[in-house]
């Protein structure tokens, strides 16, 4: 049985490492040129990074496996009331866990509250593996009670809880990576999993764009629910990302990005004026 400690050091290790690899690809093979460098973008998100870390340690202490755990060991949920364990639940487990993980994404976008949180992810001005885990404290927050109410109703095995997690910080990376991978690499990929040019697209500041290509790990989902975009309007070399002239140029700075989700009503309404907003 795992402990806690030891689930962390294995999750904060494979983090450590699929970023590591893919930062070091985004200096050998971009994809863009970044017009907004480095330095000026990675305060800011390294920022919301240890600010969540931090939140999340303190408040949920226990993590989703534990919750995992703690629902199992006492038969609940779907799982526990059907008596099913061992592969095919942990299969079925990770595929509804990354359903629910599509459907939340998909949720912060159509509903304008959730919308004005999950706006500080599109806000930056490029994409790259650090953008992968910009969010707000509030949305982490939310994330973390949604998917522990999905984890708890399926009562699944805590172990594919764990494989979900590695999954979906590793897949969360390596789609927002800068990284050029050949053509037919990415279309072969794009057939079971998000690839940075397939969800590149989402981060554009067309509306039809951004509305589209909400998977993190699985491509299935987008294509089964008609959200899936094959590619940029301008090309991936000359698409522009972010949230326009109103709030992009500002998201470097990392107490302005906080402060999105509260900003007046004058400051909304530019954003409704402007191409990339949803809900």
């Amino acid at each position: 049985m795992f402990e806690q400690l030891d689930i962390n050091q294995v999750r904060m290790a494979c983090f450590a490492g699929i970023f590591l690899i893919m930062a070091l690809l985004e200096v050998r093979l971009p994809r863009r040129d970044l017009k907004t460098g480095r330095l000026k973008r990675w305060p800011t998100n390294w920022g919301f990074i240890l600010l969540d870390a931090l939140l999340v340690r303190l408040i949920f202490p226990i993590g989703g496996v534990g919750l995992a755990l703690f629902a199992q060991e006492r038969g609940w949920g779907l799982f526990g009331a059907l008596g099913w364990s061992g592969w095919i639940a942990g299969l079925i487990t990770f595929l509804m866990l990354d359903l629910a993980v599509w459907f939340q994404h998909l949720v912060s976008h159509k509903v304008p509250v959730f919308w004005r949180i999950h706006r500080v992810h599109h806000a930056d001005s490029e994409m790259d593996a650090t953008t992968a885990l910009r969010f707000h404290p509030i949305e982490i927050l939310l994330s973390f009670v949604w998917k522990g109410l999905v984890i708890v109703l399926l009562g699944g095995p805590m172990e594919a809880v764990l494989i979900f997690e590695i999954v979906l910080n590793a897949s969360a990376v390596f789609g927002h990576a800068n990284v050029r991978i050949p053509s037919k690499l990415d279309w072969l990929l794009r057939l079971l999993i998000v690839t940075p040019d397939m969800h590149r697209i989402h981060h554009s500041i067309v509306r039809r764009e951004t509305d589209s290509n909400y998977g993190f790990y699985l491509s299935v989902w987008d294509r089964l629910f008609g959200t899936y975009v094959e590619a940029p309007e301008q090309g991936h070399e000359n698409m522009e990302i972010g949230l326009g002239p109103s709030l992009t140029p500002k998201s470097h700075s990392f107490p302005f990005s906080l402060a999105i989700p509260f900003m007046n009503n004058k400051e909304r309404k530019a954003g409704r004026d402007s191409k990339w907003h949803a809900g």
